[in-house]
């Protein structure tokens, strides 16, 4: 009877052990990709563009918006085109991927655009291109944000990459 409490206690703390070793972990992660993303920002070679997604970073996401009260997917990337690159570029996401010259996806430079599709076939949605997997956008859920591109949830959503230029 000894025996078996033993084997119970020991297995219970390797359990407890295994959980806060995992919690561990995730923060390790979460800390991993926000330092994967600084390193992104600071290898853009343009200031400029720095500075613009340094300070819309954050804004929330507002369908229709076009400020720092709320903006949306292809009103960031409007305003990042016109002001960054001096760009026209149209108002909707749909627009603006039929107005872009196709880049492969491995072949991106800074500031092309890439466009998604999360609901269908049609373009619902796009983010600019920073470097090494990284892209900037307005996220319906965390608003303005620089995200891993090689995550599989918009792997597979890529529907077409370009550039203005």
């Amino acid at each position: 009877m000894l025996a078996i409490k033993r084997n119970y206690l020991l297995w219970v703390c390797m359990c407890v052990l295994l959980f806060l070793a995992s919690c561990g972990s995730r923060k390790y992660t979460n800390e991993t990709k926000a330092a994967r993303a600084a390193d992104a920002m600071s290898k853009l070679k343009s200031k400029p563009l720095y500075r613009f997604i340094t300070d819309w970073t954050g804004v929330k996401y507002k369908l229709g918006g076009l400020d720092k009260n709320g903006i949306d997917c292809s009103g960031f990337a409007y305003l990042l085109q016109r002001d960054i690159y001096g760009q026209t570029l149209p108002r909707r996401s749909k627009d603006q991927a039929n107005a872009v010259k196709k880049r492969s996806l491995d072949s991106l430079r800074e500031g092309d655009l890439i466009f998604f599709s999360f609901g269908g076939n049609e373009v619902d949605h796009v983010g600019i291109y920073l470097n090494g997997d990284f892209f900037v956008h307005a996220s319906t859920s965390r608003g303005v944000i620089v995200e891993d591109l090689s995550l599989p949830v918009y792997q597979k959503a890529i529907v077409k990459t370009g550039t203005l230029k």
